[in-house]
């Protein structure tokens, strides 16, 4: 069973636990639920963006703990502060250490780029969920689900005012979306090994059309490799672990922006 499968296999499972108890009716009527989200689309496109979507994460399967002492409120300001494109908040807790209320609390500071809920969405559920707790963006993982999921779980992010960014590692994985007019994110970590190669982005950036938003995630360490893949066409750039394994990853993002300007 890969690292993946394990994920997954919990995911359903915690789901399955939290339909019993929730309602869609009680999302529904939680206070962030009716707020306006603000577009991924319009943040990555615009004339001034940095492209940088900066993740807070505190650990991981394949590094461990990656940061335990940096709040969400003291990163979740330091990086709009260094002017980053959006926010990325896991909220996985038995891999990655995340939580639903990082994603709140940072929702009740950041109230003008958009956050991105990055979990394993298995279940129409959660994408409710990320709009009450006040997500702008949801992550569909192309590794996780079939295409008809892919589909059905986007047309519902969509009617709900949610962006999506759709990740792939690979051809086949691209091959599942439909790819007009959508955020395709490359993920240059093997979600089954958890290796990374950045040659990923650069290798599928040619099969992705003119019409999609071309976001590269993982591994991103250098100005320069940001650079490089700007010249692909790549318009985003995913970077958490990079900044949360350092003693201030609201400077450290902003010192990276500031190599890109």
């Amino acid at each position: 069973m890969t690292i993946l499968d394990k994920i997954i296999a919990e995911k359903r499972t915690h789901v399955a636990r939290l339909k019993m108890n929730t309602s869609f009716k009680t999302l529904e009527e939680m206070p962030l639920f009716g707020r306006d989200t603000i577009s991924l689309e319009s943040a990555l496109l615009a004339s001034d963006s940095s492209g940088i979507i900066a993740e807070y994460k505190r650990k991981s399967p394949s590094k461990g703990l990656i940061n335990g002492v940096n709040t969400i409120n003291e990163v979740t300001e330091g990086y709009l502060n260094a002017g980053v494109a959006a926010q990325s908040i896991l909220t996985d807790t038995e891999f990655f250490g995340g939580l639903n209320e990082d994603l709140s609390m940072a929702r009740t500071i950041n109230t003008s780029t958009p956050i991105l809920r990055k979990d394993f969405v298995v279940d129409e559920f959660q994408i409710i969920e990320s709009k009450a707790l006040g997500a702008d963006v949801v992550l569909l993982i192309a590794a996780c689900l079939t295409a008809d999921e892919l589909k059905h779980f986007g047309a519902l992010a969509s009617s709900l005012g949610l962006s999506v960014l759709y990740e792939v590692h690979n051809q086949q994985e691209l091959d599942k979306i439909e790819l007009a007019d959508k955020i395709i994110g490359i993920n240059n970590r093997n979600l089954k090994t958890f290796e990374v190669d950045l040659e990923h982005s650069m290798q599928l950036a040619s099969q992705i059309p003119d019409s999609c938003i071309k976001v590269s995630e993982s591994g991103i360490s250098t100005a320069q490799t940001i650079l490089d893949f700007k010249k692909e066409g790549f318009k985003g750039f995913l970077v958490g672990e990079n900044f949360m394994k350092t003693n201030n990853p609201g400077m450290s993002c902003k010192s990276f922006i500031q190599q890109l300007r």
